[in-house]
């Protein structure tokens, strides 16, 4: 099961550490969503999800602040004595001292964001979606087109990775070469991006590595993308037919997305860059609601 470490989240929001016991790297958060746990603070604990992250924000904190110091223990020493991951208190709130001394004794540790609950959680949840997303690594090539995310697959040598040279040079962004990482961020959105070790790297067999960022400015590059059309690349086969209208609708399965996508096919003489940019506008125009092979058929048979 996917995880993050609670370290990763406090460098990656800034949090502020009241209670700090060491062990931030070793708790694994494997759940996307955040509570608030004013009906646990109020008694019913039914249903009560004990290995979310606690959010406290200003209903939370005025409720406690109306109990007495006695019940105030009571109540934090039911919610932290449960194996909760952490628990942030949102706005800079003031911490209570029984809340301070409730995460020593369970070494729960006490976090605090100056940030709005509302929108703090929301930046939360996402950014732990995206972490804990289903992920799979393909061997392609992703470049953004026009504002669409091209993902090429294709056998090594196809000539994957020239074509992405040529579509940088001609003013379009490089995700990832070679290896691209691939994650399910919703039911109906894949995210691209490359390994660390090579991120803004591009393989030019006879040139040897190149860096893109380097080479072309950082216009040329970005860091993730959505990936909205696939193109495979293959070696040109006399013995097959190819789509000649682009009537048929092709897909490929990523993670359980069906994702659109086309087969072309490779041989000398064939300017790829050229066909996979104008892949791209076609598959932004058809959908915008214009197909060409549609117009066509129209204007042979009438409507």
């Amino acid at each position: 099961m996917a995880s993050v470490s609670l370290k990763n989240i406090i460098d990656e929001f800034n949090l502020e550490e009241l209670t700090s016991f060491g062990n931030t790297e070793d708790i694994l958060i494997s759940v996307a969503d955040v509570t608030r746990p004013g009906l646990q603070l109020s008694g019913s604990y039914e249903h009560f999800g004990a290995d979310r992250i606690q959010l406290l924000g200003n209903m939370e904190m005025a409720y406690l602040d109306a109990q007495t110091a006695e019940d105030r223990m009571y109540k934090l020493d039911q919610l932290m004595s449960r194996g909760i991951p952490c628990l942030v208190i949102s706005r800079q709130h003031e911490p209570f001292a029984e809340l301070l001394e409730c995460s020593r004794r369970y070494s729960v540790p006490l976090l605090r964001t100056p940030e709005v609950t509302s929108v703090f959680m929301s930046a939360l949840i996402k950014y732990l979606n995206v972490e804990l997303a289903p992920e799979t690594t393909l061997h392609g090539v992703l470049v953004e087109i026009y504002g669409e995310g091209i993902l090429m697959l294709g056998e090594s040598g196809v000539g994957k990775s020239e074509t992405a040279m040529e579509i940088v040079k001609r003013g379009h962004r490089l995700i990832a070469d070679d290896l691209v990482e691939v994650r399910r961020v919703s039911d109906t959105t894949l995210l691209g991006q490359a390994p660390e070790i090579i991120r803004h790297l591009i393989e030019i067999r006879g040139l040897g590595i190149l860096d893109v960022k380097e080479l072309f400015g950082v216009s040329s590059i970005k860091q993730q993308e959505s990936i909205d059309f696939v193109i495979k690349l293959e070696l040109w086969d006399e013995r097959k037919s190819y789509e000649r209208l682009g009537i048929n609708e092709e897909t490929t399965d990523i993670l359980g997305i069906r994702v659109p996508s086309i087969t072309i096919p490779v041989r000398p003489g064939r300017n790829l860059a050229i066909i996979v940019e104008v892949a791209a506008i076609n598959f932004r125009q058809r959908r915008m609601g214009y197909n060409a092979a549609e117009e066509l058929t129209k204007r042979l048979f009438g409507n």
